[in-house]
């Protein structure tokens, strides 16, 4: 079984399960997924099956999109609604504007500090485990892009203001993180309390459906979504297969090469040799 597989992952699972899942499923072990979703997170979650786990980093790296809910008022030690409280501070008198000018500072190119329970390991080890384990971790900060951040409703409740989010962002960034540091500069305290993710790009939450029965899509109808994509003849069929070069992609430095019969062939890159530019076959796919 080999192909890509669009699924609204549900509150409750790790990534990690739904991929358990999957295997069980299809009867596979060759079942990876395109970017982690926390197990509160809902929304899209790209998986790949067979051929296609070895495609995922290319997913991985597409720009994202997230509905989110952000509570001001507490801070917890995961920046979202499982962690422990840390402060609970009023919030009643912040502004709707400080909260807009909040976040409209975060637009652009910035240096955010990731949460520290992401999957992002230190020696080794992720953060979140490392947390769960004890220790104090502090990821150092990255460069991310958040290209909108739009306020969808502002509600307060009992001290509390829940402020309603879509971004649009790139690999990367943690709406956690939006949440924490909007509620630092606040100094009232923030953190998430609902995430649904609704973009990994290209492949959009309509598209999603439950694990348990959603079906896949083919490794070519997938990747040429994401890559740019070559028709191979029969004899560079040959070529690639021996791991020879062909006549470069004008394209691009990365593409899909095709079958003749239409099946998803060999991953190619262009490369330099002495000066001259070549394709050079980076995976071929196998026939099982």
């Amino acid at each position: 079984m080999n192909g890509f597989l669009l699924v609204d992952k549900p509150s409750g699972m790790t990534s990690h399960d739904v991929v358990a899942k999957i295997r069980k499923r299809f009867g596979t072990k060759k079942v990876g997924h395109a970017g982690t979703l926390d197990p509160m997170a809902t929304g899209v979650l790209v998986l790949g099956l067979g051929v296609a786990t070895r495609l995922l980093p290319y997913v991985t790296d597409g720009k994202k999109a997230y509905d989110g809910t952000i509570r001001l008022g507490a801070s917890t030690h995961t920046d979202d609604r499982e962690g422990d409280v840390l402060v609970t501070t009023d919030a009643s008198n912040v502004s709707d504007d400080a909260i807009q000018s909040g976040l409209k500072a975060m637009v652009g190119t910035i240096m955010q500090r990731p949460s520290s329970v992401s999957a992002i390991k230190v020696d080794g080890k992720t953060a979140h485990q490392r947390v769960r384990d004890g220790e104090v971790v502090e990821l150092p900060a990255r460069e991310v892009t958040i290209e909108s951040i739009a306020v969808n409703e502002i509600r307060r409740v009992d001290g509390y203001i829940d402020v309603d989010i879509s971004v649009n962002c790139s690999a990367g960034t943690y709406i956690r993180s939006i949440a924490r540091d909007l509620g630092e500069s606040l100094h009232v305290g923030g953190h998430l309390t609902a995430l649904r993710r609704t973009l990994v790009a290209p492949f959009a939450i309509s598209e999603c459906g439950p694990y348990e029965t959603v079906d896949p899509i083919s490794v070519v109808d997938g990747i040429k979504r994401v890559l740019p994509v070559r028709e191979l003849t029969i004899e560079e069929m040959r070529e690639i297969s021996f791991g020879r070069q062909l006549e470069p992609n004008s394209a691009s430095s990365v593409f899909a090469g095709i079958a003749p019969d239409g099946n998803f062939a060999a991953l190619i890159t262009n490369k330099d040799f002495g000066g001259k530019t070549l394709a050079t076959p980076i995976m071929v796919a196998v026939k099982e």
